[in-house]
C-alpha cells in the first residue's frame, strides 16, 4: 500500500486465465499496489528473476506447472518471498497441514477483496518508517 513518498508494494499475480489475472490486478492496483501479471509458471519465473516483488499471488491449477511447483521454484530464488495460492480446492489445502510447504496462505476461489486484503496485511512485513525530511 502506498504511503506518501514511498514506492508502492510490488505484487506478482500468476494465473493462466487472463481475465482472472486482470481482475486480481485491478483489485490490487485499486488498493495502491504495483502489479505485474504472468499467464504461466515459466513466464512468472522469468519476470520474478528480473524484478523484486514484495509478494506473489498465484493460482494452483495451471497447465505445465502447478501453483505449488511454481511456489517451490520461487522460494528457491527468494526463500523469504510471501506466497498466496488461490484455488477452487481451497478447503482441501487451507489447513496448515495440507498446504504446500512453499505456500504461506491459501485462498479459496472465489475470494473477495476484504479476504485478500486481510491476507496481504498478515503476510507483508510492516514497512519501517524512514524520515528523510
Amino acid at each position: 500500500m502506498e504511503s506518501h513518498g514511498k514506492a508502492p508494494r510490488r505484487v506478482l499475480v500468476v494465473d493462466d486465465d487472463p481475465l482472472v489475472a486482470d481482475s486480481i490486478r485491478r483489485m490490487l492496483v485499486f488498493q495502491g499496489y504495483h502489479v505485474e501479471t504472468a499467464l504461466s509458471g515459466a513466464q512468472a519465473l522469468e519476470i520474478f528473476s528480473q524484478h523484486a516483488f514484495d509478494l506473489t499471488l498465484l493460482d494452483y491449477e495451471m497447465p505445465r506447472m502447478k501453483g505449488d511447483q511454481l511456489a517451490a521454484a520461487i522460494k528457491k530464488l527468494a526463500p523469504s518471498q510471501p506466497i498466496i495460492m488461490f484455488t477452487g480446492y481451497g478447503e482441501a489445502v487451507q489447513s496448515v497441514d495440507a498446504r504446500p510447504k512453499a505456500v504461506d496462505a491459501v485462498l479459496g476461489k472465489p475470494f473477495d477483496l476484504k479476504e485478500l486484503n486481510q491476507t496481504l496485511v498478515r503476510l507483508l512485513p510492516k514497512e519501517v518508517s524512514q524520515n528523510s525530511d
